[in-house]
């Protein structure tokens, strides 16, 4: 198994401290061997376990340092990652205009690399963050979009984020039961 892989069962699986462990060797071994790849997802997990911890403004410092190191390779590829973490503090941190701002990078990043299906993600917590907003109009648009991307691309693992979505804006609309029965 790769880092990668190792690193992210062991991130599903809880391990905590196996992951903070994995993820300094490999930042060291990756900055001797001038692997950019390596370091920005070493930084990108324990960007993920601070998050996980609560550590909101730890997991955007390790997401910046990740994103750091993709910029100087210059693979826009190594960008997207640290960006998604980023954009999902500050969703988590309540500041949903930024988080729009960072989401639309994001999106922007992900159609420019053609991964429609990391497109369809983002726009799926941009239309969180204009719920969060207030715009309900355009979370219920950017919704159906995202349902209709869901269904014509059969992306089974993404329909429950379409009935999530469906609950969310039942909740918005104080229609609880519909709520009730699209969870």
């Amino acid at each position: 198994m790769t880092f990668s892989e190792n690193v992210r069962s062991a991130f599903r699986r809880g391990e905590t401290a196996a992951v903070v462990r994995m993820s300094e060797a490999e930042i060291e071994r990756a900055q001797a061997a001038g692997d950019p790849a390596g370091e920005v997802e070493a930084r990108y997990s324990l960007a993920r376990v601070a998050i996980r911890g609560g550590d909101l403004s730890g997991g955007e410092a390790r997401a910046r340092e990740a994103l750091a190191v993709a910029l100087r390779a210059g693979d826009r590829s190594l960008e997207e990652r640290p960006r998604h973490v980023l954009a999902g503090v500050a969703r988590m941190s309540g500041d949903l205009v930024r988080a729009r701002e960072l989401y639309r990078e994001s999106i922007a990043l992900n159609e420019a690399l053609g991964q429609p299906r990391t497109v369809n993600s983002e726009y799926h917590n941009l239309a969180f963050c204009e719920l969060g907003l207030g715009n309900l109009d355009v979370a219920r648009t950017l919704f159906a979009e995202n349902r209709e991307r869901v269904f014509r691309n059969d992306w089974a693992d993404f329909v429950p984020y379409v009935c999530v979505a469906g609950a969310a804006l039942a909740s918005a609309d104080r229609d609880h039961s519909r709520a009730a029965r699209m969870i």
